[in-house]
């Protein structure tokens, strides 16, 4: 109650209208006072009020009729019904009809502190989220690319510049940190805005089918070509193609596409004929193509023709400044679609989604959002609402070769039989010179 209000009381009775103006300008609030539902529309055209007291009985106009016209006129004004014991019904139809609370008569001054109590708390809510919804107005500057970090407000800083160039882009990060989104922001701000945004996942391809994809083909190239078909290369001229995990394609993809990168050309399958192209490519990569190359499993030439700018998407457990941005978000996106009235998570709940690891990045995060908020009950979600989130257990080293896999199983073998050679040779289906081989071949020995 330490917030200041402006409020009316509506109610026909004088006594009660007065009896209320004195205790709320004892504690320093505005109060405005009306006999009727009309006297009361009259005021609050003049005169916008933070909370409203509306007796459920008054002639002419019902509490609950002015209640519907208030919330439809006064979306913002704070409504509580006041109404005797015998009309609890009428009281529930009030809360339907998104009434904030009630009164019953008579009443004592600590029941009337309780509500107002419940009406400051409902506020300082209302004040939070409309907060960071005019934070996230602020801070989205680009579609759906949300956050407040310094290493967001780097990329910000970075895509109107990049996008100006026609120069090739790769674009780093893992699985859910919304690499496309960042892909698509670049090309809104190009030249190339106007031309078509194409992207396609490369690790959810074929080979070959990537392959007639990209570059089109003739009619009877192979089995199954009834007809021509133009390729994405040829769809997209004059805009952005965006390739997803590019680090998947082959290596004689990678020539292919190196020569179309080079020479801006391209040659459908089945046909001679060379055709002009004309696009931005905008790569994508959850892997280290740099460790690639080292390893010799990703061309070098072509890592630097597709790498020619790059940017880096951090995870989301690197920025958790903005997990309570992306929350209300996310929490306003799925109350609309859902069409259920959440619209607050709780500060349990909140230090748990900002304490949790995040592995699937932003898009685990909408989608566990998604999910409370279709299983809730209420407006506001608690920590049990995200009860599915499990702690991310703990990386563990993976062999990286068959003999090291084959060694280990060995090892735990031996050990699980407290080193009982002929009991581990019948576990393992060998027989025992086989075994006593590979424990000296390995060097084995039994933990002291």
């Amino acid at each position: 109650m330490d917030e200041k209000m402006r409020i009316m009381i509506v109610d026909d009775e004088m006594i009660i209208r007065e009896s209320f103006l004195h205790w709320f300008e004892k504690y320093g609030h505005r109060v405005e006072a009306a006999a009727s539902g009309f006297e009361a529309l009259e005021i609050l055209e003049k005169i916008p009020c933070d909370l409203m007291f509306v007796d459920i009985k008054m002639p002419e106009m019902d509490g609950i009729e002015l209640l519907e016209k208030v919330k439809q006129e006064y979306p913002e004004t704070l409504v509580v019904i006041i109404t005797a014991y015998g009309s609890i019904d009428t009281a529930v139809k009030a809360m339907k009809l998104g009434a904030s609370d009630y009164l019953l008569k008579p009443f004592k001054p600590d029941q009337l502190s309780l509500v107002m109590e419940k009406i400051a708390h409902q506020k300082k809510l209302e004040s939070e989220y409309n907060y960071m919804k005019g934070r996230l107005e602020e801070i989205t500057r680009f579609d759906n690319i949300i956050g407040q970090s310094p290493q967001m407000e780097d990329i910000f800083n970075l895509i109107p510049e990049v996008a100006q160039s026609d120069s090739s882009i790769l674009i780093v990060g893992e699985t859910g940190t919304g690499k496309e989104l960042v892909a698509k922001a670049i090309h809104a701000k190009s030249r190339r805005a106007n031309g078509p945004f194409i992207a396609i996942n490369c690790g959810a391809i074929p080979d070959t089918l990537l392959e007639s994809e990209l570059f089109g083909h003739q009619k009877g190239a192979f089995t199954g070509a009834m007809h021509g078909r133009k390729g994405f290369f040829e769809v997209v001229s004059g805009g952005t193609l965006f390739l997803d995990e590019i680090g998947e394609i082959s290596a004689k993809m990678q020539v292919d596409l190196l020569r179309v990168l080079e020479e801006k050309t391209i040659t459908r399958l089945g046909d001679r004929q060379p055709i002009d192209v004309d696009f931005r490519l905008i790569s994508a990569t959850r892997q280290d193509l740099e460790k690639q190359v080292t390893e010799g499993t990703f061309r070098e030439d072509f890592f630097y023709r597709v790498n020619v700018i790059m940017l880096t998407i951090p995870p989301l457990r690197q920025r958790k400044e903005d997990i309570p941005l992306l929350v209300h978000h996310f929490l306003d996106k799925y109350s609309r679609e859902t069409v259920k009235h959440v619209d607050h998570v709780d500060r349990k709940a909140m230090k748990l989604l900002k304490d949790y690891d995040w592995p699937g990045n932003v898009r685990e995060l909408e989608n566990a959002i998604e999910r409370a908020v279709v299983l809730s009950k209420g407006r506001t979600l608690g920590s049990d609402s995200f009860s599915f989130l499990k702690p991310s257990p703990a990386r563990i080293e993976k062999p990286r070769s068959l003999r090291e896999m084959e060694k280990n199983y060995i090892q735990q073998i031996l050990d699980d039989c407290q080193w009982n050679v002929t009991k581990a040779s019948k576990v393992l289906d060998i027989n025992r010179v086989t075994l006593h081989k590979m424990i000296k071949r390995y060097n084995m020995q039994r933990a002291s």
